[in-house]
């Protein structure tokens, strides 16, 4: 087999292996269909099948009730950051955000093209190292809005905010998705890029309950409206094929090892190996994240100079630790942990942390 390094990149991120060789198997002849999964019609009677079994596990994964349609949309999370704002809009409603972290707010730039925008917390004055806490939305609003992980700087939100009722919470999961069991009741709207921790870059999945959908006004572009992709199951147009199907490869991995529940137990274990030898290094590894704020999924740190941390970085790359340069906007180091990273490629990268301080403080 081809050598393969542990790769600790934000995403696109690592895919379970026996995903990709699922798919290497069945590159060529998809379903007995005698052609590729990336030639076969969109219309076949074999990609209608792999869409609704991609589509269920999703729901029978994350326990998604019937009140709620899934969709397969193009376009990655950030075209959700607008899609969000024109569909749930209410006339004369303010939308209100927390803002974590980079890609808050940049949601909350395109939503201030639809209306009035309140951000009513925010951690951008410390550097975005925690998550608020005890944030209360208010009542006569059109929606409140959360980023659920925030991969630039390492914080995950370690509780669900409460709604007043008739208020939809929408949250961007995409960089944790399924790294733990939720309550998807809790929201009105769920939408995640898949290229961290459900499959790879070109799909991104939207979760969205179906009173919500007639919130959209009349003369919004149809392609940009979640009703007109419901009320066809994502097939309206030739959907991101392609990418769906290894998501739903990755979703059946996972509901083979057990689902998110034994997800969860996973992402704690690997997590603790690494905030373990951030926190036993005497500050040679600075953790960027407060501790009630830490990710499971993406753990950032910093050491005393630049010059450092690149050479930390080198040699990690020449180990076959890959990706682990922070942020160009943040700086540091970064171990993105998704699902599909191996628990002996945690070890590895904790060895080697290890031994690099101990060689260079």
């Amino acid at each position: 087999m081809t050598k393969r390094v542990y790769n600790f990149y934000a995403g696109p991120a690592t895919l379970p292996l026996k995903v990709l060789e699922q798919a290497k198997e069945e590159f060529l002849d998809f379903a007995d269909t005698g052609m590729s999964v990336l030639e076969i019609s969109h219309r076949s009677k074999q990609w209608d099948k792999a869409m609704s079994e991609a589509t269920n596990l999703v729901r029978e994964l994350m326990n998604v009730s019937d009140e709620y349609k899934i969709l397969w949309l193009g376009g990655g999370a950030s075209t959700q950051f607008y899609m969000t704002p024109l569909n749930l809009q209410v006339k004369g409603k303010p939308m209100e955000y927390v803002n974590t972290g980079g890609w808050s707010t940049k949601a909350i730039k395109e939503a201030e093209h639809f209306g009035e925008v309140k951000v009513i917390a925010s951690s951008e004055a410390d550097k975005f190292t925690y998550i608020p806490e005890d944030v209360k939305f208010s009542e006569d609003i059109a929606f409140a809005h959360i980023t659920s992980n925030n991969t630039l700087y390492g914080t995950e939100w370690g509780y669900t905010p409460s709604v007043p009722k008739d208020v939809p919470l929408v949250c961007d999961m995409s960089s944790n998705i399924m790294d733990k069991p939720i309550n998807v009741s809790d929201y009105g709207v769920i939408y995640a890029g898949a290229q961290k921790n459900l499959g790879p870059a070109g799909v991104t999945l939207v979760i969205v309950r179906e009173d919500l959908l007639d919130r959209v006004p009349q003369h919004a572009p149809t392609m940009m409206k979640w009703k007109t992709h419901a009320e066809k199951d994502s097939m309206f147009n030739t959907p991101p094929v392609f990418p769906i199907y290894i998501c739903k490869l990755s979703l059946e991995y996972l509901k083979e090892i057990g689902g998110t529940k034994e997800m969860e137990k996973r992402n704690l274990e690997k997590a603790k190996i690494l905030y373990d030898v951030i926190d036993g290094s005497d500050g040679f590894y600075k953790g960027h994240a407060r501790l009630g704020s830490r990710s499971l999924m993406n753990v950032t740190f910093t050491m005393a100079t630049p010059e450092l941390e690149q050479k930390c970085v080198e040699g990690g790359t020449a180990r076959g630790l890959v990706g682990l340069k922070g942020h160009r906007s943040v700086g540091g180091m970064r171990a993105s942990i998704y699902n599909a990273m191996p628990l002996e490629g945690v070890k590895k990268l904790a060895e080697y942390l290890n031994e690099f301080k101990d060689e260079n403080q």
